[in-house]
């Protein structure tokens, strides 16, 4: 690869990655009352505290990719929030139908998702970082 163009390519990389989380993190703070609702028909218990925690993990490990601060710790935070919110939220094998394939086109997102965040937490963040 062209060595001038790959500290570009890492930083576009982390911009794409960061961003889902980035976004959810404040679309999370912007409609709580939503969020907790969803939340709640989900069976989720102790629906404020897990979901202070989901903006922190999310806001936090986005940031920290994004900016390339503690990008390995962070990657590794943002793929243990997404184990669990995979497996909660994304149950395919609970459903049918076109939502059974919606929310498997969802758990594979997020399995893809946590392969680029284990890409940033072993080879770290590459050049362009703060």
């Amino acid at each position: 690869m062209n060595l001038k163009i790959e500290p570009l390519l890492t930083l576009f990389a982390r911009i794409l990655l960061s961003l889902i989380f980035i976004l959810s993190g404040f679309g999370k703070i912007g409609d709580w009352s939503g969020t907790t609702k969803y939340m709640a028909s989900k069976g989720m218990v102790a629906i404020p505290f897990f979901l202070a925690m989901a903006i922190l993990c999310e806001l936090g490990g986005g940031l920290s990719v994004l900016f390339g601060y503690k990008a390995r710790f962070g990657a590794l935070v943002l793929i243990c929030f997404l184990v669990p919110v995979s497996l909660i939220f994304h149950n395919f094998w609970s459903f049918s139908g076109m939502e059974q394939r919606m929310q498997m086109i969802h758990f594979l997102k997020n399995l893809a998702i946590m392969g680029g965040l284990l890409l940033v937490a072993r080879r770290g963040t590459g050049m362009p970082s703060t």
